[in-house]
């Protein structure tokens, strides 16, 4: 066997990966920001990005196979300069969890955050028609939630597999109980949790589903290689196989930070997805890489943005978790 195909079988599953120091030690990061505001906030995250770049071998690894692909990072660069952006793209990931905890105690401006909606998604939201929101670890989705909060005409279902980060959704939930609300955890999407969708899109509620990392299970039956940043990246089906079930409008939504302003974008994708079984393969891979292809765009408008720090190119083995 290959060194790579190695490394590519002991990869470890993103949801495997223990929960990171730097969202349980948000409590303190969060007084400092209290006591000295964002630009102390900052200057303490410097060391602390540093150490976990120092210390995550997985995570450091990642971020440079990513930063390579996205062009940030050139694959000849000196090791000093690979360190410092490791440790960039680290603390821009520290930066945003601030900003989820702003989000939620009203201590984020979101008036000011810029809105890019498409005029099909308005006029479902005005009719009470929903639909499904593909999103990806890429920005900061918590601000659409708390946005979503004070808009009640708008009803999210948000699928989530929250127990890697379970600290920090638990600062979350004492700073705000309101940041619980609307969430499903799921690990599989099975038959109960269909029917459960199906009755919310019915009612005129979104679902969200993030697109971009693979089933928990790991197996790669539920995933499709598809073009992503240069190389074919293992992509999970069951989102596109929900949507196609629910017979329903396909959104792209994304939430980025560019010079300090948050721009929600809304544009929608597929009115409907019609998956006859003897053409699944091929329309997983249509719409598949139309999905690939926006989680691109916006990692190379914001490339520190996109948030996956374990080998997201090299598929885990079957049956690992």
């Amino acid at each position: 066997m290959s060194r790579a195909a190695d490394e590519a079988a002991r990869a470890p599953h993103w949801a495997s990966l223990r929960e990171a120091g730097l969202s349980a030690g948000l409590w303190f990061l969060y007084g400092v920001y209290r006591c000295g505001g964002r630009w102390l906030y900052h200057l303490m995250l410097w060391p602390v990005a540093f150490y976990f770049a120092l210390t995550r071998k997985v995570a450091r690894r990642a971020s440079v196979d990513y930063l390579e692909r996205v062009g940030v990072l050139a694959h000849d660069a000196p090791l000093a300069t690979r360190w410092w952006q490791v440790t960039r793209h680290i603390e821009r990931f520290a930066d945003a969890l601030l900003d989820k905890v702003l989000a939620w105690t009203g201590a984020l401006d979101l008036a000011s955050a810029r809105l890019d909606i498409d005029p099909h998604f308005e006029a479902a939201v005005a009719a009470g028609r929903g639909g499904v929101l593909v999103v990806a670890h890429c920005g900061n989705l918590e601000v659409l939630r708390a946005l979503a909060v004070r808009l009640p005409t708008l009803r999210l279902k948000i699928l989530v597999h929250t127990l890697h980060a379970q600290r920090f959704n638990r600062l979350l939930k004492r700073l705000n109980p309101a940041s619980a609300a609307n969430l499903l955890q799921v690990t599989e999407l099975d038959a109960v949790a269909a029917a459960e969708l199906s009755h919310c899109v019915s009612s005129g509620e979104f679902v969200v589903i993030a697109a971009d990392r693979i089933p928990v299970s790991g197996q790669r039956a539920h995933t499709l290689d598809v073009p992503f940043l240069g190389r074919p990246a293992p992509l999970p089906v069951g989102p596109w196989v929900l949507a196609a079930a629910l017979g329903c409008p396909v959104y792209w939504l994304s939430c980025l930070k560019h010079e300090g302003c948050y721009t929600l974008q809304c544009e929608l994708l597929f009115d409907r997805i019609e998956m006859r079984r003897t053409q699944r393969t091929s329309v997983l891979l249509r719409v598949m890489t139309v999905y690939a292809q926006r989680l691109e765009e916006a990692c190379r408008a914001v490339p520190y943005a996109w948030f996956n720090f374990y080998p997201f190119w090299a598929a885990p083995a079957a049956g690992r978790a």
